[in-house]
């Protein structure tokens, strides 16, 4: 008789053999789904952060009137903007640096709680009534409010972007940001809403700060409690990502001189700030030009649907970048360039033009300038912190972010005070002209960064 033997070795080599193949599969599929969920649960919580800070100002400037008729005339209402703008601009400097610096979830929560403090103290000055019994007090006390109001606000910006950073991949963020930079528009409208609903109710209108600042603190506390910054805090990094978070770890973070040397960094700093400024004097000064043409309500209403057209033009840009493999710069230019024809034509036929077209040619305004303001300070900061001159440091997005944040804001408050004498020497033809001016020259000093694009394009193929 023949007997048939199974060969265990074989066989226990093979259950070994399929143990190895399958264990690191289902590891790794594992990690994905959690490095999945963890994507959504920070974008949701940076998305909220970000829209916070807008609910804020926005809570703030729809209660002006109010604040008018408690005593606080314009002209102070007029320096506490100017003292806001001033420390945002020189604070996204300074926030970018902490970011890179220390926990930039703390960060975060300490910019969001110190919002709560700065809309607290307006309310606790504007109840005192200290304008009318000392108004030179009150003056100082209704300014310094805004003044670090303006310091805490401008954390939003450059360390949010670093979280996200952390977080996605450079391969497809462009869509991701697109859709993320919505977060400001959807702070603008409910705050819209939250301020109507408390004035239709009949509450006070003392409780349209209240709302956020309330909401400012509790979020502030559940990012330092929940918010991860980076995946490997939660052991998700893969072994070459955590070797080289260690190695840049024990080179220190990038300050601001090295930031500055990165490549393209002062270039796209720049730029920003001549898109920027066509943004803000579209923001501030597109009500009262249509004002010329139409009612105050009527102007208001169609100024908005600029506005409208900014919310899906960062996704547009990083969607397309996206398509053509990250090269952001040319998508942008192309962008920049469509906007710079579309001024002459509200340079030259601004008077004439019926109102349908009209209203039509301010939605695509809105997308041609949004898109590339949008995407420049979150998905193009968070490729250039990735630049290879910075031997794999990851510690640098805040401080890019917050130097592109900064100087633009910065070369765009100067702008603005450009406009008002333009208007008188030239009227707003002139207007239309500068901003073209400023819109091709903000292009061409991408103008390298493009043509590294097209060179690495025409290379690979």
């Amino acid at each position: 008789t023949i007997e048939f033997r199974p060969n265990l070795r074989n066989a226990n080599h093979g259950r070994q053999r399929a143990m190895t193949l399958s264990t690191p599969l289902l590891e790794g599929g594992d990690d994905q789904v959690r490095m999945l969920k963890w994507q959504k649960a920070v974008f949701a919580i940076t998305f909220v952060n970000y829209a916070m800070s807008h609910f804020s100002r926005k809570c703030y400037t729809n209660v002006k009137t109010d604040l008018v008729d408690s005593g606080v005339d314009k002209v102070i209402l007029s320096q506490m903007d100017t003292a806001f703008m001033f420390t945002y601009a020189v604070g996204s400097f300074i926030s970018g640096r902490l970011g890179d610096m220390f926990p930039q979830n703390v960060v975060i929560g300490v910019g969001l709680i110190g919002s709560t403090l700065c809309l607290g103290m307006i309310q606790f000055f504007e109840w005192t009534g200290v304008v009318h019994t000392n108004y030179p007090l009150g003056f100082f006390f209704f300014v310094f409010a805004q003044f670090i109001h303006g310091l805490f606000q401008s954390t939003g910006g450059p360390v949010n972007t670093s979280i996200m950073g952390n977080w996605f991949p450079k391969k497809g963020r462009g869509l991701i940001f697109g859709l993320w930079t919505c977060h400001q528009y959807i702070g603008d409208i409910v705050a819209a809403l939250a301020t109507a609903a408390i004035i239709n109710a009949g509450l006070a209108w003392q409780w349209a700060l209240l709302l956020p600042g309330v909401l400012n603190g509790v979020w502030g506390v559940i990012n330092v409690l929940l918010l991860p910054n980076k995946p490997s805090e939660l052991g998700l990094a893969k072994e070459d990502e955590k070797t080289a978070n260690a190695a840049a770890g024990e080179g220190g973070t990038v300050g601001f001189v090295q930031a500055f040397k990165i490549p393209n960094v002062m270039g796209y700093a720049l730029a920003f700030g001549f898109f920027k400024f066509v943004n803000y004097a579209m923001f501030f000064w597109l009500p009262f030009f249509l004002s010329l043409h139409f009612d105050a309500q009527s102007a208001n209403l169609i100024s908005s649907l600029y506005s409208v057209g900014m919310m899906p033009g960062g996704v547009i840009v990083g969607w397309v970048s996206d398509l053509y493999d990250g090269r952001r710069a040319c998508v942008i230019a192309t962008f920049m360039l469509l906007l710079a024809p579309l001024l002459w034509v509200f340079a030259m036929f601004s008077d004439s033009m019926p109102p349908m077209l009209l209203l039509a040619l301010l939605g695509v305004m809105g997308i041609l300038v949004g898109g590339p303001n949008n995407i420049i300070t979150s998905a193009v900061a968070a490729d250039l912190a990735e630049h290879p001159s910075i031997g794999g440091n990851t510690r640098s997005l805040s401080t890019v972010t917050g130097i592109i944040n900064g100087s633009g804001s910065i070369t765009a408050a100067f702008g603005l005070m450009v406009i008002g004498p333009l208007q008188n020497l030239g009227g707003w033809t002139a207007v239309w002209y500068f901003l073209i001016a400023c819109v091709v020259t903000g292009t061409g000093l991408m103008g390298p960064k493009i043509m590294k694009e097209l060179t690495q394009h025409e290379s690979t193929k």
